[in-house]
């Protein structure tokens, strides 16, 4: 990334209009991160879900929405922050990556910002994980949102999302 715009691979991984963008929010600790909206097919409250042996440690296992297997990825130790010890108040933000379906367990959704496209900004380099999951960063009303690369979270290139 050059730090002045948005390069190819950011362009790339934002859809939509070239006015704004719609991002439903949600926090990670102190931390709050965002996907585009249109990429949200459900938020629902965590239940649990079904380990699968030989995964990673950030895929907590999968659930059966409505006939469809989805996985789910702990975003919290997803970013090596540890794994989340879920709670009630968490819950699982589904969304589609192009054909395939994706759960993310967060601790709470926030909010729904509609961001300017010239308020993202690349992501600082650095030697953080974030820098790889990231699409890039927005300043929305005081603070800092990571905008997330969902292809990237999950370990897909864009051309298999």
């Amino acid at each position: 990334m050059d730090g002045i715009g948005l390069d190819e691979g950011l362009a790339a991984g934002i859809s939509g209009s070239t006015d704004g963008l719609q991002l439903i929010a949600f926090s990670i600790g102190e931390q709050t991160y965002g996907v585009e909206i249109t990429t949200v097919r459900e938020i629902r409250a965590w239940n649990g879900a079904t380990p699968l042996p030989n995964t990673r440690d950030y895929v907590r296992g999968v659930i059966n929405l409505r006939g469809t297997i989805v996985p789910i990825f702990d975003l919290r130790a997803r970013f090596g922050e540890g794994r989340t010890e879920p709670t009630k108040t968490h819950v699982v933000v589904v969304l589609s990556v192009g054909e395939k379906w994706v759960g993310l367990l967060v601790d709470a959704v926030s909010d729904i910002l509609t961001v300017a496209r010239e308020t993202i900004h690349p992501v600082p380099q650095g030697n953080s994980l974030d820098n790889e999951l990231l699409l890039g960063i927005i300043t929305h009303e005081q603070r800092m949102v990571g905008l997330i690369d969902l292809p990237a979270v999950v370990g897909w290139t864009r051309a298999a999302a």
